[in-house]
């Protein structure tokens, strides 16, 4: 079974995600990531420009239905607008979210009412509600995003999806936007699936995705909020007190969206991973190599947690990272490290041909020297589910007894344990330094050297 498993690894396609222009869904999980609608606001694409005024175009409208009388249907049109399950951002373990309540939806119509502002004008951007109405955070705000523009998502999943091969089928899809007439319709479209649950999976262009919006309550907070005006010396300051103070001095928000808007330069999409710079590299292996072996001082967590940051940088783009496991094998904590195999170098091609790794398992054990019990573990951890090649992360290399041990797993199992110590990766942050051959590089050699002793 793989760890942490995305769309394109169960249906076999290994492009690693730096070279793909969308975030990969994982299957069970969300993103940690969220659409940020000044990235399209500030965008040279023409047609970045054309979908944030079409975002801002539909939702607007709801001010409108709310001037002629509609205001009930405003508020239905918002709340269907507010969930959209299908691109996965968030924070949830399932990928399922709940629309807004029916209150909240009164409260953020109730603003083109209650602002003089957008009255007589509209929204200029969609994240001005994060400072204006309760309950309403960045995750609300990409969704509603991917809800107006659910439309051109379909359309952008159906040519990534033909581009690379990724299997697709019809489905069914509820609450997309039609432009022309202004309403959320049923539609029937070729999408990909979630391989157990059926349901329709939507992808999102990586450049327009960031960790928080450029336009945030965190960022008025601390660079424009007048905070001695909402409330007096002694008085605990909330956000809902500033969130009325705002709707009540609007002015305040104004200034503060155009100084946004004048450091728009300065905004950026986050990655979905950003290697450690080459002198942080150097800082996490000095602090590496100073550590003793065993458990004092809680010595074995920080080796574990040094060997995690340095892997996943050090083997980008070749290995995506997935996560740090804990597991327990008869009373041992165990931690181990995965990756996903993207079958992009010859050597890992190789891995799964020859062993069945779609993952790649690195168990790190901060001890002095490996004994029998740890290779019998990670031997146990081995099986053709996960692939049958493992790495052991130590500090020092395998004695003799131990080295052989494995040597037999291979003969006996078809079975590949190799050994990386400390020396090992201080050439891995050498290479990475230099430039001149990757990481991965020294992994492949510590595969041959292995290989040269089994019969």
């Amino acid at each position: 079974m793989l760890i942490r498993p995305r769309l394109t690894d169960y249906h076999g396609i290994h492009i690693p995600q730096s070279e793909l222009n969308f975030a990969i869904p994982f299957l069970n999980e969300d993103i940690p990531l969220y659409v940020d609608p000044f990235l399209m606001w500030k965008s040279p694409s023409l047609q970045d420009k054309a979908l944030h005024q079409a975002l801002l175009s539909a939702f607007n409208h709801l001010g409108h239905l709310v001037k002629v009388g509609e205001k009930d249907i405003a508020i239905l049109q918002l709340i269907a607008a507010s969930e959209c399950n299908e691109v996965g951002f968030g924070s949830s373990m399932n990928r399922l979210g709940k629309k807004i309540s029916l209150r909240l939806a009164q409260d953020i119509i109730a603003l083109f009412e209650q602002i003089d502002y957008f009255r007589q004008n509209s929204f200029r951007h969609l994240e001005e509600i994060q400072l204006l109405v309760s309950g309403i955070s960045k995750d609300r705000i990409s969704d509603i995003a991917c809800s107006f523009l659910k439309s051109f998502l379909i359309d952008y999943t159906y040519q990534e999806c033909t581009d690379i091969g990724l299997p697709m089928q019809e489905v069914s899809l509820s609450d997309v936007y039609n432009h022309a007439s202004y309403m959320f319709e049923h539609v029937t479209a070729t999408l990909p699936v979630h391989p157990e649950h059926k349901f329709p999976i939507l992808f999102t262009p990586k450049r327009w995705l960031r960790h928080v919006p450029w336009i945030s309550y965190d960022a008025y907070f601390q660079q424009s909020c007048p905070q001695d005006d909402i409330a007096h010396k002694g008085e605990k300051l909330n956000r809902v007190k500033v969130l009325t103070y705002n709707r009540d001095n609007y002015d305040v928000v104004d200034s503060f969206i155009k100084e946004r808007e004048r450091k728009q330069h300065d905004c950026h999409n986050d990655p979905l991973f950003s290697q450690l710079p080459i002198i942080s590299a150097r800082r996490k292996l000095k602090t590496l190599l100073k550590l003793p072996t065993g458990k004092i001082n809680k010595a074995d967590k920080k080796y574990e947690k040094c060997i995690a940051e340095l892997f996943a940088s050090l083997f980008y783009p070749k290995l995506d990272f997935a996560q740090v496991q804990a597991r327990t094998d008869s009373g041992v904590s165990i931690r181990d490290l995965i990756f996903y195999n993207s079958r992009t170098d010859e050597f890992l091609k190789e891995i799964m041909d020859d062993y069945g790794s779609r993952q790649i398992t690195m168990e790190m054990k901060n001890v002095s020297n490996i004994e029998r019990a740890h290779v019998d573990q990670i031997n146990r951890y081995l099986h053709d589910e996960l692939g049958r090649f493992g790495v052991l992360v130590t500090r020092r290399e395998l004695k003799r007894a131990e080295r052989q041990r494995v040597i037999d797993l291979w003969s006996g199992q078809r079975k590949a344990v190799i050994s990386i110590t400390d020396m090992d990766v201080k050439q891995m942050v050498e290479v990475f330094e230099s430039k001149q051959r990757a990481p991965l590089d020294i992994l492949k050699k510590k595969y041959v050297e292995f290989r040269r002793d089994c019969p």
